[in-house]
Formats: structure tokens, sequence, C-alpha cells
């Protein structure tokens, strides 16, 4: 059983998505940015150089973060619905349909490298995924039977 039966129904779980991948790309962005603009400033105005990247380019970066995570969870809503199944190959395929739809406006040789570098990305993480759940899996105990004679315990 995976993750994924704890989770919102599929249309609250589209905009829980697209909010925390915007989330996440705003404070890498601020990271990212920070560092950047601080080093391509000069010694005196490096504080202020490094704000004015942030402010800037992280929320452009948020917003790229949060069309993906949107386009995917949409995506992976529908590949569910479609295929009546919840397993990994959900994630690839809402992940080569993502891939594609955002690289679409590139020409069709690069709409489909792009969804095949996609799915092939999303493949990894579920086979990481799915590796790192049977390594640290918890260990089954076995049952605990009673030796011959013995009376069964309460």
């Amino acid at each position: 059983m995976s993750a994924d039966h704890a989770r919102d129904p599929c249309p609250i779980v589209i905009l829980n998505d697209f909010g925390g991948a915007f989330s996440m790309g705003v404070i890498g962005g601020c990271v990212w940015h920070g560092i950047k603009g601080f080093r391509n400033s000069p010694y005196g105005e490096r504080g202020q150089g490094a704000l004015q990247a942030i402010k800037a380019r992280a929320p452009v970066v948020g917003g790229n973060f949060g069309v993906w995570g949107g386009l995917f969870s949409t995506f992976d809503c529908t590949v569910k619905a479609v295929r009546k199944r919840e397993d990994a190959w959900n994630a690839v395929i809402a992940g080569f349909f993502t891939g594609g739809a955002l690289a679409i406006r590139g020409g069709w040789r690069h709409t489909r490298n792009s969804a095949i570098t996609c799915a092939c990305l999303l493949g990894v993480f579920e086979g990481v995924g799915m590796m790192m759940q049977r390594v640290f899996a918890q260990p089954q105990m076995a049952p605990a039977y009673p030796e011959a004679g013995e009376p069964l315990a309460a």
C-alpha cells in the first residue's frame, strides 16, 4: 500500500501540490538567487544586491515550480481516473505528459525529448522510493506457534 491513500481527493490535491511546489521553489529561489546576487555585487552593496536578486527572481522560480507541480498533479489524477489503479506507473505517465506539455512550444522534437526525459526522471524517483521502502520496512515477526502439548495463550 502506498502513502498516496492518505492524501486528499484529487481536486484538492492539485491545489495542495501547486502550493507546495510554489513554496519550495520560492525558498530554493531565495537561497539560490540570494547567493548569486551576493556574489555578483560589489563589496559595499552585497546585501542590497542579494535582496534585489531575491525580489526579482525568487517569485519566478516559485511560479515555475508551481506550474510543474500543478500540471504533474493534474495529470496524475487524470491517469489514476483513467487507469483505475494507484501504482508507480501513474507517476511515470504523468511525468511524461507534464514534460511534454511544458515543452510543447519548442516543437515536436523538443516535446518528445522533454516528455521522455521527465518520464525517466520520475521512473528513477519511483524506483528509488520503492527501494527505500523495502530497505527501511520493518521486518514482520513470525507468528509464535505453541509447542506440541502447550496450552494456547489467550
